[in-house]
């Protein structure tokens, strides 16, 4: 009716609210408190406008600009994501049944979105650290330094989009089967395999720095023999590639012997 459609356009986050899940929520909250940063944004806009034109232009307002404009359109990714407010060039999907329409919304989220976020935050991680380590400030005297908060936000912000990426697929997925563990590990599996190879990557990665004279550097890290790579026929594939498919397996087998177990005794 008039008033469903009205909340749709004013208010997506309460839009089909009993559909949603707890961490749905979470992320409709966390979205919600950062939308205030468009008001103050606004604002900073109007009074550099009106600053400048007296002559009393102000190098941070710029500044603070893009600090809330990058901050809250991050967050905005995991809001639209979770209430289905991204823009969509499709003329085919609106004529699905809905268990068609929930298994290309799956194959959309984890097997094409969710693989793109995980690899974008592998590749923040750095630019963060360095940010960091530098203390990376603003190019103008006057501007706003410490500009490493907003680095380090922008790589905490794909795992909240992340987050909602996959509360979003569960919450589709449990319109088709029973969303059991093995089950999102299993349907979501180029996901699945790319948060297992990060963490395979990571801990081997952390145990040679820790293990190693303090004199190897982080590059000579990662030219140590666990990752290199090794010939498959004409094809090459890294050690810790291999590491993740196995670990991948090990984990979907373990969490349906864990599922199974708990229907046994119940």
């Amino acid at each position: 009716n008039a008033s469903e459609e009205l909340l749709s356009i004013t208010d997506p986050g309460e839009a089909n609210r009993d559909e949603q899940n707890r961490f749905d929520r979470i992320s409709v909250h966390v979205s919600n408190a950062f939308a205030w940063l468009f008001p103050i944004l606004m604002v900073a806009i109007c009074m550099q406008v009106v600053l400048r034109s007296l002559g009393h232009n102000q190098a941070w307002l710029d500044d603070l600009q893009w600090w809330l404009y990058g901050s809250a359109s991050l967050i905005a990714i995991g809001y639209a994501v979770t209430t289905d407010r991204h823009v969509r060039v499709d003329i085919f999907q609106e004529h699905f049944p809905a268990d068609k329409k929930n298994q290309y919304e799956i194959f959309a989220l984890v097997w094409l979105l969710l693989p793109f976020v995980i690899l974008t935050w592998d590749v923040t991680v750095p630019y963060a650290i360095q940010s960091v380590m530098s203390d990376e400030g603003s190019d103008s005297p006057n501007g706003l330094h410490n500009l490493w908060i907003l680095k380090v936000f922008m790589n905490l912000a794909f795992l909240f989009i992340g987050f909602a990426v996959w509360s979003a697929y569960v919450r589709f997925l449990a319109q088709l089967v029973r969303p059991a563990l093995w089950r999102q590990a299993l349907y979501a599996f180029p996901s699945t395999i790319f948060m297992v190879n990060l963490v395979i990557y990571y801990g081997i990665w952390w145990y040679y720095r820790l293990t190693v004279p303090s004199e190897v550097t982080n590059r000579e890290i990662s030219r140590l023999p666990l990752f290199e790579t090794f010939a498959i026929g004409p094809e090459e594939m890294k050690y810790t590639v291999l590491f993740a498919i196995i670990g991948t397996v090990i984990l979907i087998g373990g969490l349906w012997l864990m599922d199974r177990r708990n229907e046994v005794e119940t």
